[in-house]
């Protein structure tokens, strides 16, 4: 006898939100549109160049510049994302918006400049790049007021529902009053936990348990359901997850909305999802790319040693007469796949630093740092010998930060999915030396861990080069451990 499976829906359907769009539709309709504005910027700024040298204003004149458009924009791009001008919550505040496109044009300006004055004479076009950097910032700008006015509107507002209230819960809801932007509302939570029942959670109420959530989301016009559950889900769970997707609802996790708003992986609240933490997905690492990595290591590495190799026998004879000792320091750290190797760095610490043999953290006013050191560690220029290490393919110019063998033992048995750090190689900067303070504890590894997972799952050369500018405004803002 056959057996029928009649599926009866609790909660009618809710119309659907079409317009309250996803994470990524948010960073797609910037990209593009400021891509827009930039090409805008551009012509307009050729326009007023071909008007100021009595050239024809024509589609062959475009066509000539066609490269310098393109250079620009694709500058601009990687110059914004450095500024942080794609962050939901920068994006959306007009001043934070207004101060990270104006540090973008600026410094494309200054760039241009300075490549300018380096070439023969006549070698750039000029007069456009002027027009560009006083017209852009006001198209730019002009733009994201929109943006900011548009998706405040009521049609665009999201509205989320946390199904799970503990540590997990907690976590997403702190991270969507730091860095969530306006149009993203919390609404409350639910919870199976009757303890939990009419209570707040980082000023969030709990509006009832799972099986309400449904009816919640019909009456509260809700748009997205939020997953911060770390264990197995239960049947009757999924069963209120399912029915909500059918009503056009948008179900995520928790990690992933966190990692879409801060650039970090949630480590300790992946629970037993550990597929979360791997980088199983990662389309970026094609052999194109990994190539072209290898070869940006050795030419960045080698001009770099050239480039540095006075400044740093300058260094060198200030490290001997500041305190006794070699000025060359080997340290053993660990590199990808657990293999052990010698990193190579000018000696910025008293001899004997460790005189128990007892590995130590470094600390930001460290008694062991000599006075020749501590600028050393400011400017980052103990760390220029790495580029040895590069040269030798023990290390890439972007990764993780390679640790001590004793740390990483250490780390392993503390912290979940540290081990995903040796996956890849590590760097002489990485993601999470560019976004956070020098790891001093396990606590502090755990935080970095963050953003070094998030880099191994988003490799890219747009990513290596956001990395790289930051780490050059690092080193030149004197922020160096």
């Amino acid at each position: 006898m056959e057996e029928k499976l009649v599926f009866k829906a609790n909660v009618a359907r809710t119309k659907s939100r079409s317009f309250a769009m996803q994470p990524a539709d948010h960073k797609n309709v910037l990209l593009t549109v400021d891509g827009i504005m930039v090409v805008l910027a551009l012509l307009i700024g050729l326009w007023f160049g071909a008007q100021r040298s009595n050239w024809d204003f024509s589609l062959n004149l475009i066509l000539s510049y066609s490269g310098w458009l393109v250079m620009i924009t694709a500058i601009y791009f990687v110059l914004a994302t450095a500024n942080n001008a794609y962050q939901p919550k920068v994006a959306s505040d007009p001043v934070a918006s207004f101060v990270a496109v104006s540090k973008t044009v600026l410094q494309i300006f200054a760039v241009y400049l300075l490549i300018y004055a380096l070439l023969p004479p006549w070698s750039l076009p000029r007069h456009f790049i002027g027009f560009f950097a006083l017209i852009s910032p006001f198209l730019l700008v002009g733009w994201r007021l929109i943006y900011s006015w548009v998706f405040k509107m009521t049609v665009f507002q999201q509205k989320a529902i946390v199904v799970g209230a503990g540590w997990a819960g907690k976590a997403i809801a702190k991270t969507l009053n730091d860095f969530a932007p306006p149009q993203f509302n919390l609404v409350g939570f639910v919870d199976d936990d009757l303890a939990k029942q009419q209570t707040t959670i980082e000023g969030v109420p709990v509006l009832g348990p799972v099986d309400s959530l449904p009816g919640l989301v019909q009456t509260n016009g809700v748009t997205d359901v939020v997953l911060a559950i770390t264990r197995d889900v239960p049947g009757h769970i999924l069963s209120s997850l399912m029915t909500c997707y059918e009503s056009n609802v948008r179900i995520s996790t928790m990690s992933e909305l966190y990692e879409w708003l801060t650039d970090r992986v949630p480590v300790e609240h992946i629970g037993d999802n550990w597929f979360v933490a791997l980088p199983l997905s990662n389309r970026s690492q094609t052999l194109a790319y990994r190539i072209a990595k290898r070869l940006m290591d050795i030419c960045i590495a080698a001009i770099g040693l050239l480039l540095s190799s006075p400044i740093v026998l300058v260094a060198m004879f200030f490290i001997m007469i500041d305190s006794r000792g070699p000025v060359l320091y080997k340290q053993k750290r660990v590199g990808r796949g657990g293999y052990v190797f010698e990193l190579f760095k000018l000696r910025s610490m008293v001899v004997d630093a460790e005189k128990d043999g007892v590995a130590q953290w470094a600390d930001s006013n460290d008694s062991r740092v000599t006075r020749v050191g501590r600028l050393l560690r400011q400017t980052r220029l103990d760390e220029v010998p790495q580029l040895y290490n590069v040269l030798r393919g023990e290390m890439s110019l972007i990764g993780p930060r390679p640790e001590r063998p004793e740390f990483v033992q250490e780390l392993e048995q503390e912290i979940p999915f540290y081990r995903t750090r040796l996956t890849v190689k590590p760097g002489l900067t990485g993601w999470a030396q560019v976004n956070y303070d020098y790891g001093r504890s396990a606590v502090d590894a755990l935080e970095k861990l963050r953003y070094d997972l998030y880099y191994i799952k988003h490799q890219s050369i747009h990513l290596d080069m956001v990395i790289l500018l930051k780490t050059i405004g690092t080193v030149l803002m004197l922020r160096g451990t």
